[in-house]
């Protein structure tokens, strides 16, 4: 039987970019952050998991084959994206915090070995969220420093392995992270059919980053000042005045028992988000009557599978009718600023969008989906008016929704990541599984890893709700 705890740690190291290349770096270098990395300073960071099947994999292998294979490519890959080995400072005579790196900084890698049960782990059934949270490396964060991303490789005898992501929010938004990780794919799979000893390996345009800050214009308004003394103000709000206004610690967090959550993969096929949008389009007259909006034009597959979600979720906890739910997601803006930015931008630039409603719309109507699918489209709408208006609202504001009695929800990652399109050479991930949703209570969205065209949407719930959830979710789907 697996012990309480089933991961043993064989090596902790540091990944420092190729050094062998005229292109190796030999001096220090530093990035700016913008207004879109500086909205996320203090957020907790996001955790991925990779699992990847592999039943022939034998300690051998992965200590002869394996390991070292994604070790160099990681390496390797470290030259394109060289602010992520550095590290995030703020010293006392910089107005605002920077990445640096200086020769020598590499990425954190932990090196494990599991004798859990990789399908159980990687499967669509509930289980406990502690499970996961062996095969995530924890972020080093302090007042005066943090690491850009850690990493864990964890091996399972016989059965496969996994890759545990931790991103700083600061420095890597979603598809920036996914980025990373599909490049580092991209070299260690090459490196397993191709010479990758040259000195500097060339990546696809799509997965070369473009580090240029320069391209973000920040508006007369400074939204980077902006943001930097909202979050003084929102420190000083929770953690008393005498506290650090340059610190960067990740602000507390309400504790959380994980041994009372649960979490639980469930999806949504092509033909089941067909047939919820045609219902949310009958519906939406009904849902209208009152505020004169005209029909809306976002009923986007993400759209449509967050509402329906979001819905069951609610109704499983059993909101009293009065309560105020903050329904929240963030939207890409590389397309939507003025000029565009490139694809592959490298950074943040997201902006965060709620909407703000009283439970019994959720949990009273039979058109709940509707109403929740039109506030969603009110949020998509508003931007398409301009991003910046919308990165105007104070993180203060949002704060002061936050501390109120409100039940909050949120989501992780989308379907245009794309991430099962991450093979390291040894095929495609069995699944991908965020696990930062276990201490936020959001829910994840990936596309389907069969390539269906389906969704799946990644839940935590306390024990007694998962049960109700499952029900909801199963037998709410239109005929």
């Amino acid at each position: 039987m697996a012990s309480t705890n089933p991961v043993k740690v064989l090596e902790v190291c540091k990944v420092s970019p190729y050094m062998d290349s005229p292109e190796s770096p030999t001096t220090e270098s530093s990035l700016p952050l913008t207004f879109f990395d500086l909205m996320w300073l203090r957020f907790h960071p996001v955790e991925r998991i990779f699992f990847y099947e592999l039943t022939e994999l034998t300690h051998d292998l992965f200590r002869s084959t394996v390991l070292p294979r994604l070790k160099h490519s990681l390496s390797l890959t470290l030259l394109h994206f060289l602010p992520l080995a550095g590290n995030l400072t703020w010293p006392s005579h910089a107005s605002k915090p920077f990445l640096l790196y200086t020769p020598g900084d590499g990425v954190a890698l932990t090196v494990a070995v599991s004798d859990a049960d990789f399908r159980r782990l990687s499967g669509d059934h509930v289980k406990g969220v502690q499970e996961s949270g062996h095969y995530v490396p924890e972020l080093s964060v302090t007042d005066s420093a943090a690491s850009p991303i850690a990493l864990q490789i964890t091996y399972f005898p016989n059965q496969g392995f996994c890759i545990g992501v931790s991103a700083h929010h600061a420095i890597l938004d979603g598809k920036s992270s996914i980025m990373f990780v599909k490049a580092w794919a991209n070299l260690c799979k090459r490196k397993g059919r191709e010479d990758l000893e040259r000195e500097h390996p060339s990546l696809p345009p799509e997965l070369a980053p473009c580090l240029n800050r320069a391209l973000v214009q920040d508006p007369e308004e400074d939204l980077a000042s902006f943001y930097l003394n909202d979050w003084s103000k929102l420190t000083q709000m929770m953690q008393g005045k005498d506290s650090d206004p340059k610190s960067l610690a990740l602000l507390p967090m309400a504790p959380v028992d994980p041994a009372e959550r649960v979490k639980i993969t469930v999806r949504l096929s092509r033909e089941d988000i067909r047939r919820i949008r045609e219902r949310v389009s009958l519906d939406f007259d009904k849902v209208s009557k009152d505020d004169h909006q005209p029909k809306p034009l976002h009923l986007s597959t993400f759209v449509i599978v967050y509402a329906y979600t979001l819905v069951c979720i609610m109704r499983a906890k059993g909101l009293a009718h009065n309560k105020k739910v903050i329904i929240g997601f963030v939207a890409d803006c590389r397309a939507r600023l003025e000029p565009p930015l490139p694809a592959n931008y490298f950074g943040n630039c997201v902006i965060f969008c709620i909407a703000v409603t009283q439970a019994r719309n959720i949990v009273e109507e039979h058109t709940s989906v509707a109403f929740v699918a039109k506030e969603l489209s009110g949020c998509v709408t508003k931007l398409e008016k301009g991003v910046l208006e919308a990165a105007k609202r104070s993180l203060s504001e949002y704060a002061k929704e936050g501390l109120s009695e409100v039940e909050a929800i949120g989501v992780a990652g989308s379907t245009r990541l794309e991430v099962y399109g991450t093979d390291f050479g040894w095929g495609r991930p069995k699944k991908v599984e965020v696990t930062s949703i276990d201490r936020t209570g959001s829910i994840s969205m990936a596309e389907s890893g069969d390539g269906s065209g389906g969704v799946e949407i990644g839940c935590v719930l306390k024990k007694h709700q998962m049960q109700m959830f499952c029900s909801l979710f199963a037998g709410g789907l239109p005929c």
